[in-house]
């Protein structure tokens, strides 16, 4: 597969080619500048309803065209950029997936066990309405489905459960697990569950007894993404987990953001990933 890398310029970016081509996983191509576009690239961009926004002598988007058209299977950027950066690129250069109406984010966590689990939002969208939060959802699902190999146990977070509080955004939780089941009647959800009763069974069994993702849960949909931001962190500094993301989710195509802070075996992670995804949907579109 590939891979763009969209920060090219950047010293860690070249080390994560060099690792990638070294151990033969992945196909690197560095984009240092936007340079000459192919025509493919220059028909995609004026073609695109966002035209006007598209920069042909921005690096990242030119990578993210490059994958829209095919010249690339995935596009990594974001380490010399912040990730409104990336998001944009997505938006104007690659698009949405069909039938998905929010490009969000998730990050999988590898907790010290080896227990892999799957939190969205947490780089995307600030304040989702009910119909955002449940696309949130289906397609943190979908990425933890696809990564991780098992199904998805989807929790909708919230400082509720099962009613234990009342308020608009407990009720803004409970509209979407509504809109998440409507769309995704085979999906695994439920909410609105605390935390603990999402992850503890026997937190579970006093709080949301018979459910069949309380006390189970491997997806975890926060409500904002203060918490979902908060979160990830918590749990990678304190709970010593690994986090891999932020993961771009909902996109017609492969392309994901990595942390200004990363290091270059940070963006082979991501790139692996990328790769992985784009050769899934070679296999089986998404």
């Amino acid at each position: 597969m590939r891979v763009v890398l969209a920060d090219g310029s950047d010293e860690r970016a070249r080390a994560a080619a060099r690792l990638l081509g070294e151990a033969g996983l992945a196909e690197p191509v560095l984009l240092s500048d936007a340079g000459a576009c192919s025509e493919a690239v220059q028909a995609q961009a004026a073609a695109s309803s966002w035209a006007d926004r598209i920069d042909l002598c921005d690096p990242l988007h030119v990578a993210a065209l490059m994958v829209a058209v095919g010249e690339a299977d995935a596009c990594v950027g974001g380490a010399s950029r912040p990730t409104a950066d990336v998001v944009r690129a997505a938006l104007f250069c690659i698009g949405p997936a069909p039938g998905i109406d929010a490009i969000s984010s998730c990050f999988v966590m590898v907790l010290p066990d080896g227990t892999p689990i799957t939190y969205g939002d947490c780089g995307v969208i600030p304040e989702p309405d009910a119909d955002q939060l449940a696309s949130i959802a289906i397609s943190t699902a979908a990425t933890h489905e696809q990564l991780v190999g098992e199904p998805a146990r989807v929790a909708m977070l919230s400082y509720s459960t099962k009613g234990s509080a009342e308020g608009a955004r407990v009720e803004r939780v409970r509209s979407a697990t509504r809109i998440v089941r409507d769309r995704m009647p085979s999906l695994a959800v439920d909410g609105e569950l605390q935390f603990d009763a999402a992850c503890s069974q026997q937190v579970a069994s006093a709080k949301a007894s018979g459910s069949e993702v309380a006390g189970r849960a491997n997806v975890f949909v926060f409500p904002d993404l203060d918490a979902g931001n908060i979160a990830y962190k918590i749990t990678e500094r304190l709970a010593g987990a690994s986090a891999y993301g932020p993961l771009l989710q909902g996109t017609a195509r492969v392309i994901h953001d990595v942390s200004r802070g990363c290091d270059a075996d940070d963006i082979v992670c991501v790139a692996v990933i990328a790769a992985c995804q784009a050769a899934q949907r070679h296999v089986r579109p998404l």
